[in-house]
């Protein structure tokens, strides 16, 4: 394990998924991701949007894709990095400065999202486990995050 701080594991009722932080692209954004793990924001909350051969999306407490943490929206941390399988990325609205709490995890090469979305962090174990999320908008029976764990805390 590369930085135990910039570590982020996630237990998903699928199997665990251990994702490096980029704090060198993202700084805020993985600030606040550290943030709400380190609160247990994330333990419980589903993926409400699983879209196979794109991404998978979660971290709306309210479970369907209109909430997020009390905490301010984020300026938008934009990089060149593309959105290639396992990438982990912030979702927003149309404003580019509204992310919050909700993030996505993308299955295959999506660079068309390449600049509008802030990467934060990517899969480096356990992609398997997300691929077996399951399917929908939302889910009948939506996969969801056990607990959010920062490696450093474990």
């Amino acid at each position: 394990m590369a930085d135990p701080e910039n570590t982020l594991i996630l237990t998903l009722d699928t199997g665990p998924v251990t994702i490096a932080l980029r704090p060198d692209l993202a700084p805020d954004h993985v600030e606040r991701i550290k943030e709400l793990a380190r609160e247990g924001f994330y333990d419980g909350v589903v993926f409400h949007r699983v879209i196979p051969g794109f991404m998978a999306q979660g971290g709306d407490p309210t479970g369907t894709g209109m909430g997020g943490s009390k905490k301010p929206n984020l300026k938008a941390e934009f990089s060149d990095t593309a959105h290639m399988r396992g990438v982990c990325s912030m979702a927003r609205s149309s404003n580019p400065n509204s992310a919050n709490s909700q993030f996505f995890i993308v299955f295959d090469n999506a660079t068309f999202l390449d600049g509008e979305y802030t990467v934060w962090g990517e899969v480096v174990e356990g992609m398997e486990n997300v691929d077996a999320l399951p399917k929908g908008e939302p889910p009948r029976a939506p996969g969801k995050i056990v607990t959010a764990r920062i490696a450093a805390d474990a």
